[in-house]
């Protein structure tokens, strides 16, 4: 796996590079180049390379989501987006089911998030019984980091199911891996949330909430939960962070993707190549031309009459006389003025992790009630849906239409739900049932011939 294994010089990257506006304060002058023995010699370097984890710089270390490519992929996969780049084979290929293992997103999208988990677990071993820190911040990083490594892991098994389980830094041991069960990948994901929750705060480490807190690790215990069915402990770490009385749902949906959002569990500054959040910039055209990825036809007819989200959250562009729909819950791919943050977990989605947790433990009453807070902000009435298999319905459209081309939510609901084939075969053509898992890339299992292939895939 060659893109897991990276030299030391990953850190004087991080220490030396990146965009950390509003994350942490990181000291004047910080060295470029640093020797393995003053990489972790005082709390401020550490603090520096911390900083690389969450942040984007053009070497593409950093915090490995900040690409766009998880959005565009995952909703080319499902029924969110199409693409007008008919030259773009890559990402084609994710809209009309004809992945191969030699596709080059495929390959980012493996590689990307062990991109990310290196320096994550070098942070943590070089801080372990460190006595140049304190025990204070000692605790507190290995809290936040642990969080920071389950969110790739997570992604890593929705896209790809069993993948190698990496938490060390040696170069030696990670050289042939073989790939790690769904369950024991979940189990990993699990622990680190569980040892992350027993020393973080509930309050932020440093100022927003550009670091992960108690309620953030708490957040994604809850997803990782509803999509393990495990119903009664999803709902009950939902109900953690919904009752904690920190997070409200920002009544302007304009306001929702904000840097400082009522409802931001976990957000980062947008610290894309150009100083704005990647989907915007991907996403918004230039005036009068024709965007690059639309939105498909079946999400446009998905909003009810009245729906503020499409109002708010869908772009319009008119080119020789057609309107093109596009994604616009980001709005400014340029920097000036721009005060978007790259949104991680917010309380939108938390609410619909509660309501399908409480359908599916018969307490309708308090699904139907989770669920119109979200319709209620998006100016609908309360749902009509009666029955638990009718709310249960009603509650995927909402995820539908809440949290389109966010994090791959509607490709994972579709694959969780097993209604993938159902769902797409009426939509596109050339799906098979072994697309809901994207191929293991060539060029991994050429480095590491432990490395199985998916069903479906040579």
């Amino acid at each position: 796996m060659k893109k897991i294994f990276i030299t030391t010089t990953i850190i004087a990257l991080l220490l030396g590079g990146g965009a950390c506006k509003k994350l942490i304060e990181i000291p004047g002058n910080p060295p470029t180049e640093i020797s393995g023995q003053q990489q972790f010699a005082d709390s401020a370097t550490v603090m520096t390379a911390v900083a690389g984890v969450y942040s984007y710089t053009s070497s593409g270390v950093g915090f490995t989501y900040n690409d766009a490519y998880l959005t565009l992929a995952t909703g080319l996969s499902s029924d969110e987006l199409s693409s007008t780049n008919v030259s773009d084979a890559a990402f084609q290929e994710f809209y009309g089911y004809g992945l191969t293992a030699n596709n080059t997103n495929v390959a980012t999208l493996w590689s990307a998030p062990y991109t990310g988990v290196y320096p994550v677990n070098t942070i943590l071993e070089r801080i372990a019984g460190n006595p140049a820190i304190s025990d204070a911040l000692r605790t507190e990083l290995t809290g936040e980091l642990k969080v920071v490594r389950a969110l790739y892991y997570f992604n890593l098994v929705n896209l790809f199911n069993a993948v190698p389980l990496v938490t060390s830094s040696d170069y030696a041991a990670n050289t042939r891996i073989p790939r790690t069960s769904a369950d024991s990948i979940y189990a990993q994901v699990l622990k680190d949330l569980t040892d992350a929750e027993q020393v973080l705060k509930e309050d932020y480490p440093s100022p927003g909430r550009a670091r992960p807190n108690r309620y953030a690790a708490k957040f994604l215990e809850a997803k990782m939960h509803l999509y393990r069915q495990e119903w009664q402990a999803a709902y009950d770490a939902a109900a953690v962070v919904i009752g904690s009385g920190v997070y409200s749902l920002e009544t302007d949906l304009n306001n929702v993707f904000l840097d400082g959002s009522n409802e931001a569990v976990w957000q980062l500054p947008a610290t894309g190549l150009y100083g704005s959040v990647s989907e915007a910039i991907r996403f918004v055209p230039y005036s009068g031309s024709v965007p690059t990825y639309l939105v498909t036809p079946s999400l446009l007819g998905a909003f009810e009459t009245g729906d503020q989200r499409l109002q708010n959250w869908i772009g319009t562009s008119v080119s020789n006389g057609q309107t093109y729909y596009f994604p616009y819950k980001y709005k400014h791919p340029a920097p000036d003025g721009n005060n978007e943050d790259y949104m991680v977990f917010r309380l939108g989605e938390l609410y619909l992790i509660r309501a399908e947790a409480a359908a599916q433990l018969g307490n309708t009453a308090g699904a139907l009630d989770d669920l119109d807070q979200v319709r209620n902000r998006a100016g609908l009435s309360g749902s009509t849906a009666a029955t638990q298999g009718d709310i249960l319905a009603a509650i995927q459209h909402e995820r539908q239409v809440e949290l389109f081309t966010e994090w791959g939510n509607r490709w994972y609901d579709l694959k969780r739900t097993a209604t993938a084939g159902t769902v797409l075969k009426a939509e596109k053509m050339g799906w098979k049932d072994t697309d809901t898992l994207y191929p293991v890339p060539n060029s991994q299992r050429q480095l590491d011939n432990l490395l199985t292939q998916n069903p479906g895939y040579n």
